[in-house]
């Protein structure tokens, strides 16, 4: 009987970033997921903004832009930090890793204290019709994403922290960043949705 070949494998990775680890797809798989019930949402309001003559209806206010608009630039400088997270983690660098996430949470908890005054804001109500009930919905979900990737963001800072630090915790905080980025372009098209488009179109 002749012996099986074998392959000495030892000296394979045990991690990788980008296209190379399972946690890439599953995270870009997620997106797509998530930004196709984004699309639906933005979708079903123009649909109903189509459907009636007034929009915002008569007696109702856009939201007031100052909230949203101070929102978007803490959205938007949050991506510096955010990549110098995901840059850090690439190149192994706790010390990094560490300041860069716990910069990144920091404006995603200014971002989430500054929601408070947009839902209060926002000029109705989301029983009030259905223009109330899209727009809190818009505004929901992407609240739910900021606390969602806030909540890992804290736990993946707290295993920087304590340990163990091996290869794939880095590629973890890799595949965060990306979906922090995805929040931030998600947030973008809901601004222009919920404040400009009632303004300008």
């Amino acid at each position: 009987m002749t012996p099986r070949r074998t392959i000495d494998v030892s000296r394979l990775p045990t991690y990788a970033f980008g296209h190379h680890a399972l946690t890439w797809w599953a995270t870009w798989s997620m997106i797509l997921m998530e930004g196709t019930m984004l699309v639906i949402l933005l979708i079903s309001y123009f649909f109903l903004r189509t459907a009636v003559p007034e929009w915002p209806p008569a007696h109702t206010l856009p939201p007031n832009l100052f909230w949203g608009t101070l929102n978007t630039a803490i959205i938007l400088v949050s991506v510096f930090p955010n990549q110098l997270a995901k840059k850090a983690a690439e190149s192994l660098d706790v010390k990094g890793v560490r300041l860069w996430m716990i910069v990144t949470l920091l404006f995603g908890v200014a971002f989430a204290v500054v929601r408070i005054f947009e839902f209060k804001n926002l000029n109705c109500h989301w029983q009030q019709n259905a223009y109330g009930s899209i727009v809190w919905f818009n505004m929901g979900f992407h609240t739910a994403h900021v606390l969602t990737d806030m909540v890992d963001t804290v736990v993946l800072i707290v295993l920087m922290f304590v340990g163990p630090i091996e290869g794939p915790r880095f590629v973890d905080v890799s595949e965060n960043s990306i979906y922090w980025n995805f929040v931030v372009v998600i947030w973008l098209l809901i601004y222009s949705v919920i404040y400009l488009a009632p303004r300008f179109l």
